[in-house]
């Protein structure tokens, strides 16, 4: 017998159903959201208008902002319009398509944090070779393997859910479509399911983060041999990648390593992968990490400088 949909319409509960809670919410999130976009757009813009591709930490930076976009953007416009809605409703499509989403990118901005924490690990312990191991062609490799990387991780997770029936209920415990909450709906045996789910997205969260560890711990053991000002340099970049890692890390594992249950709280852990992450990694890279931020200050002030040149050359 095949599986039978009743369920086309789900409806979202949301961050909270108090009124006023969800008018503070969404002035709050509105600013994250817009804070998301220019933050990551400028470091984008900053990337591109200084020529920083060739130099693969910034190659990655870029791709990390572009990906940090993408990713709250699968989240945040939809919550933001459901906090000042009567009805919070999503169909079955727009459930799966957003689960689809928020796993795809999540996924490939995990494989890209390793990928970045490889990147200094070479840059800081292998100086030498640094562009020879790290060369463009490289790069573009590495990076196409996050994108797939992601991709097969969201299939696994998206075809977990195809498969289940949901016959009613339809209220999800959530701001967003996402495996655990739909699992709790569907009107059959999800052990298997659940189990196949940890397995991946916990695996996946749990030994990225592992890797990540050991990195950046190995990192600082060689900064013993370099000089007060590499250390000073290396400390600074590695750093703002470690902040980054723990904002992001923590809350997934929380969510994704334990077996199928879902706790009240887990929309709220969630807030934090899902936009307070993609929010201040624009801050952490330029405020925390001196490299970025003296190139953006070049790059702006010399914009700038020629903009005034070229008006004086105009008034005068």
């Amino acid at each position: 017998m095949g599986k039978i949909n009743n369920v086309t319409i789900f409806i979202l509960r949301g961050l909270s159903q108090n009124p006023k809670v969800e008018e503070v919410c969404f002035v709050l999130f509105s600013f994250f959201y817009m804070a998301i976009l220019l933050g990551n757009l400028l470091i984008m813009l900053t990337v591109y208008m200084g020529n920083l591709l060739k130099s693969p930490m910034y190659f990655f930076l870029n791709y990390l902002s572009f990906v940090d976009i993408c990713y709250s953007s699968v989240t945040a416009p939809k919550m933001i319009v459901d906090l000042l809605a009567k009805k919070k409703t999503i169909s079955y499509v727009g459930c799966v398509l957003q689960l689809f989403g928020v796993h795809f990118f999540a996924c490939t901005e995990i494989f890209l944090l390793v990928v970045m924490a490889y990147d200094r690990y070479v840059a800081i312990c292998k100086p030498l070779h640094y562009m020879t191991i790290m060369d463009q062609d490289r790069c573009n490799k590495i990076m196409l393997g996050t994108w797939v990387g992601g991709f097969m991780h969201s299939i696994i997770q998206l075809s977990l859910v195809l498969q289940l029936p949901f016959c009613g209920p339809n209220v999800i415990d959530h701001y967003f479509c996402d495996v655990h909450p739909m699992l709790k709906l569907a009107c059959a045996d999800t052990y298997t399911a659940g189990v196949v789910d940890t397995a991946n997205s916990g695996t996946i969260s749990l030994g990225s983060f592992i890797i990540l560890l050991i990195s950046y711990t190995v990192i600082l053991v060689s900064l013993r041999n370099h000089s007060a000002e590499g250390r000073r340099k290396a400390l600074s970049t590695c750093g703002s990648h470690i902040t980054v890692v723990v904002i992001f890390f923590g809350p997934c594992i929380f969510t994704y390593v334990r077996p199928n249950t879902t706790f009240p709280g887990d929309k709220f852990v969630a807030v934090f992968y899902t936009i307070i992450a993609s929010m201040l990694n624009p801050l952490i890279y330029t405020l925390r990490n001196a490299e970025v931020k003296n190139a953006m200050k070049k790059i702006w002030c010399k914009k700038i400088n020629e903009k005034v040149e070229i008006k004086y050359v105009y008034e005068s």
